[in-house]
């Protein structure tokens, strides 16, 4: 049995978020934990993703007790009605990321609403509160639109890094229902002669878990035709290695990714060191 995070912000409650937790704990039981985080209404940022650390994020803060009250109710029933074992953390804190961050050491797998964590923000899109959730998180996460299909193909996002294999094999161990599906694995680049980075080590991992796998090299303006090769895919769930950290690409990090999850019709795995 696997431990899920499922984090709603104060008055957000994701229904994409509970479907995909509810169609995990199909495949096999689960247990879920929902986590309420308080609301914000403003913020003034600077760019964590690429601040770093030092950030700082001035909050206030609005609580209602109430509100997360229903919001619990209303999980605590969603969560009965489809046979899932649930806990319920309510955290009230001036700046929620550390809280969520210590709830996803403890956790296999943190489901994020990609178009409800932290709506109300509309700072930018992906929203800074976004970033900084899968920026720090120490599990997995995947980012789910509010209307999704289940995944029919694997979309394996590779540049060569640590993060890109790592997010291979946690994606492999998480979804093994999802490994038998069409994959493919897809490394973009710029460069005028393409060669896949250590192309025979990766084959050999990749192939073991994922038996109808394929490889493609977009070299052909990848960031102006990515979105248009993902549209012949059938139901992807694309799979990257760290979002707004140096490990990753620049091509999948600014452009790729970031315009999938804008875009809110896919889900996302995304995992790091």
């Amino acid at each position: 049995m696997k431990k899920v995070l499922l984090a709603f912000d104060n008055g957000h409650f994701s229904t994409g978020a509970f479907e995909f937790a509810c169609w995990l704990n199909e495949q096999a039981p689960i247990l879920l934990t929902g986590v309420f985080l308080p609301h914000l209404d403003f913020t003034s940022t600077l760019s964590y993703a690429q601040g770093g650390a030092g950030t700082f994020l001035p909050v206030i803060e609005d609580y209602n007790a109430e509100v997360v009250a229903q919001q619990a109710q209303a999980f605590e029933t969603a969560c009965t009605r489809h046979h899932i074992e649930f806990r319920i953390h309510k955290d009230r804190y001036d700046f929620a990321i550390p809280e969520l961050k210590k709830e996803t050491r403890f956790a296999d797998l943190l489901v994020l609403g990609s178009e409800k964590f932290y709506s109300n923000l509309e700072l930018s899109i992906p929203n800074e509160y976004l970033r900084m959730a899968l920026h720090d998180a120490e599990c997995p996460v995947v980012l789910v639109p509010e209307a999704f299909r289940i995944p029919e193909c694997n979309v394996l996002c590779y540049d060569g890094s640590e993060d890109a294999v790592l997010a291979i094999k946690n994606f492999s161990s998480l979804f093994p229902q999802l490994c038998s599906n069409e994959t493919v694995l897809v490394y973009a680049t710029d460069k005028k002669q393409p060669e896949i980075p250590d192309i025979d080590y990766i084959k050999e991992l990749a192939a073991r878990h994922f038996p109808n796998l394929t490889l493609q090299v977009l070299d052909v303006a990848p960031k102006k035709y990515f979105d248009t090769w993902l549209d012949d895919v059938k139901n992807p769930i694309l799979i990257s290695g760290s979002y707004g950290r140096s490990g990753l690409s620049q091509t999948f990090r600014q452009s790729f990714i970031t315009e999938v999850i804008a875009e809110h019709r896919i889900p996302v795995f995304i995992a790091h060191h």
